[in-house]
């Protein structure tokens, strides 16, 4: 059966859904993101001193721990979107997250505790990732079920560039502590200030989200009674749709995924442990690059409205490919003598690709599948790709680039070898992309699934 996707919404309506939305995944980015912004600090705070690049991937692993977890938080709480309803997911969501991120500002460290903080720090960022699997899907599917068929790819956008304000909101809160406090009571004190602003921020998100009503289409697929009984046996059977889950993965979310976390998060660990830059620098770099950049989503949105979907994200896997490498010598080459502006130029140009290939993203999976196993489906090839293969992309690149393989194959030149990891992801992307999947702006969102 399926449900009109007519105008949903009055244009006040939207708006204020998009607020909601917007501003606690925003918030949830923050929350999961400042743990990836201290990632090389945190290797001396948490595990043992004696070896400093041991610390750095143990430091990187756990942040991956935080991303293994996210395609089971996806099919948990993708299931209650599905059977209980979009706006009750992202609540419960929001909760674990902002508890689990003040839980680590609470935290003694290795020094006080020893391995007892380790696996306390790593299973508070298995709650962060389950919460952030469930957080997705749950708000992505509640905006664009709102939304009119031909503006999709704009109005989700807004959504789209949470991730990486949210990464850009955290290095600021890190950043004006370290300041405020000083670098010594920083490292002893200071640092747990920005986990426990998570408090009031949760406060905050959830007075929003509560006021909100549920998703139009799920209300009208609920009266109906049509609402999936089994949604995650429906969503995994079924394999019309688990043809489009692994094409979803592979021909589009795998690309964004490692583009993502290449041109942030690896982006800043080689400019901090790599260049050997200090954090003020490097933090200023990306952040003013985030800032150049971060009105392109909601462009490359609207552009997906016209131009279709396909074309704007497979666009930036294919550049991301073809640069990345003279991206990172550039970036080697302006840091001796140091140039601010130049590389905050080639930071921009990489945030640039994270905006064309996320701008779109949500918009084209909602398209992808069919109401009643939306979030559910959806959820779960988009948090595989950024929560396997694009959030430990940081952890291999660096361990690959560290290797002595790749010391002793390409001397000097071993710093970029972890490269070759988001290059062949993105060369992957764009030839599954290009060939397998349909162009999906023109598809109601009520529709059963692509035919």
């Amino acid at each position: 059966m399926s449900v009109s996707s007519a105008p949903l919404a009055d244009d006040r309506t939207i708006r204020r859904v998009i607020l909601a939305a917007s501003l606690g995944t925003l918030f949830e980015w923050y929350d999961f993101y400042l743990y990836g912004s201290l990632a090389v600090f945190f290797g001396r705070l948490f595990f043992p001193s004696n070896n400093e690049t041991a610390q750095l991937l143990s430091s990187l692993a756990t942040f991956g721990a935080g991303f293994a977890v996210r395609p089971l938080g996806a099919l948990v709480f993708g299931h209650v979107g599905d059977r209980v309803g979009r706006k009750y997911t992202f609540l419960v969501t929001m909760s674990a997250m902002g508890l689990g991120t003040s839980f680590i500002g609470l935290l003694p460290t290795y020094e006080k505790w020893g391995i007892v903080a380790t696996c306390a720090l790593v299973l508070l960022r298995l709650l962060q990732g389950l919460a952030l699997g469930g957080e997705y899907g749950g708000a992505a599917t509640y905006l664009a079920e709102h939304v009119p068929d031909a503006k999709r790819g704009y109005f989700t956008s807004y959504l789209q560039s949470t991730a990486t304000l949210g990464f850009l909101m955290s290095m600021g809160a890190i950043a004006l502590t370290r300041v405020w406090a000083g670098e010594v009571a920083f490292r002893a004190w200071g640092w747990r200030i920005p986990f426990l602003l998570s408090f009031p921020i949760l406060a905050i998100s959830l007075y929003i989200r509560a006021r909100m009503r549920e998703s139009p289409i799920f209300e009208k697929l609920k009266r109906s009674d049509a609402l999936s009984v089994h949604p995650l046996r429906e969503t995994l059977t079924s394999w019309p749709n688990l043809k489009y889950m692994i094409l979803a993965l592979f021909g589009a979310c795998a690309g964004q995924a490692v583009i993502g976390y290449t041109s942030q998060f690896y982006a800043l660990t080689f400019l901090q442990a790599t260049l050997k830059m200090d954090w003020k620098t490097s933090y200023s770099i990306v952040s003013m690059a985030v800032v150049i950049t971060s009105p392109l989503f909601i462009f490359f949105g609207w552009l997906s409205d016209r131009i279709g979907r396909k074309a704007v994200m497979l666009s930036a896997c294919a550049l991301a490919a073809i640069t990345y490498l003279p991206i990172y010598r550039g970036l080697k080459y302006f840091s001796s003598p140091f140039q601010f502006w130049p590389m905050v130029m080639i930071c921009s140009i990489q945030i640039m690709y994270v905006c064309m290939a996320y701008g779109p993203m949500a918009a084209f999976l909602v398209e992808m599948f069919p109401t009643r196993i939306r979030c559910t489906s959806l959820a779960l090839p988009y948090h595989i790709a950024n929560g396997w293969i694009g959030g430990f992309l940081p952890l291999v690149a660096t361990a690959l680039s560290a290797s002595a393989w790749a010391r002793a194959n390409f001397g000097a030149d071993a710093i970029f070898v972890g490269l070759i990891y988001p290059i062949c992801i993105c060369v992957t992307t764009v030839v599954v992309g290009f060939f397998f999947i349909r162009e999906t702006r023109t598809h109601a969102l009520a529709g059963e699934a692509i035919s």
